[in-house]
């Protein structure tokens, strides 16, 4: 199940980052400490009124069975002007190798695409994230390019950025 930001869900997120914090870490900037429950509920609730603004939109993967907290996922860096989205995802540990990230990527891009219009979906990382690489690759986006030295990963090393898209049609 994907569903946005709700109230209760921060003492899962802090157990899903806890669980996963090794494996998040290279990856995402974010990812530089398990966050209290405090600032998880501080999170949440700044997620929920950026999701109710259409500034940002913060996602949760679940099991629809348990509502036990996968992953989290979302809709960003919105430009309504084109209209194109972006699509950032991670998943807990023991959820990891599942298909679940597939599964939710799948039906986001799905739903940005036939639900909100949009003319491009964009997936970017790390080019040294094989992993999260395979997801993009899998639902057949675009690999449009490799941006060499484009950021720093979260040890201050460069790091090259992979451009997956999906456009309408494509």
């Amino acid at each position: 199940m994907i569903r946005s930001p709700a109230p209760g869900i921060a003492a899962q997120m802090v157990e899903a980052i806890g669980e996963s914090i090794e494996s998040l870490r290279p990856w995402m900037p974010w990812a530089d400490h398990v966050p209290t429950l405090a600032e998880a509920e501080e999170n949440y609730r700044k997620a929920e009124e950026a999701f109710k603004a259409g500034t940002d939109n913060q996602l949760h993967i679940l099991l629809k069975d348990s509502l036990t907290l996968v992953g989290s996922s979302g809709l960003h860096r919105a430009d309504w002007t084109v209209p194109k989205v972006e699509i950032g995802y991670w998943v807990r540990t023991s959820c990891a190798g599942k298909g679940y990230a597939t599964e939710a990527v799948r039906e986001i891009t799905r739903y940005a695409l036939e639900e909100l219009q949009a003319k491009r979906v964009e997936i970017r990382m790390s080019s040294a994230n094989l992993r999260s690489r395979r997801i993009p690759e899998r639902l057949g986006f675009t690999l449009e390019g490799i941006l060499h030295n484009d950021a720093r990963h979260a040890d201050g090393t460069l790091r090259d950025t992979c451009i997956y898209a999906k456009v309408p049609g494509g």
